[in-house]
């Protein structure tokens, strides 16, 4: 895949869109759990203009985590990282990931998709002891 066009048609013929933007795409994303967890994907430039696409979810309220924790939880992760962004006011802990237009293929956007969907439901199992959250 070389753009967000070729992305987002991939997208949209594998998973349910409910945001649909020139360059920003939300879709649900349903684990082998039952759950579903809600992912949005956009495309950044570095300051090279080399292009990303970033993966995001949402996992928590940052109230219910210690930044610390999500610090030392970032150092372990091998895919994703956590972040803080702000939903409706509230700052959330997200998980994320980049990938590098240059690598990106079908199968690695299926994979990171599922690793990521997979990991923030079950960070959020964890932290919001069974509720969804997301």
């Amino acid at each position: 895949m070389e753009t967000f066009a070729e992305l987002r048609e991939y997208v949209s013929q594998n998973h349910l869109l409910f945001h649909d933007e020139p360059f920003l795409l939300g879709f649900e994303c349903r684990l082998d759990s039952g759950r579903r967890q809600n992912l949005f994907l956009a495309e950044l430039k570095s300051t090279d203009n080399r292009r990303y696409l970033r993966l995001e979810t949402t996992v928590v309220p940052l109230t219910q985590l210690d930044p610390e924790k999500c610090l030392r939880i970032n150092l372990i992760q091998r895919i994703g990282y956590l972040a803080v962004g702000d939903l409706d006011g509230t700052p959330y802990v997200k998980m994320c990931h980049n990938i590098p237009y240059r690598s990106l293929n079908m199968d690695e956007l299926e994979y990171i998709i599922g690793q990521i969907a997979n990991r923030a439901d079950r960070f959020e199992d964890v932290i919001a002891e069974g509720d969804d959250l997301s």
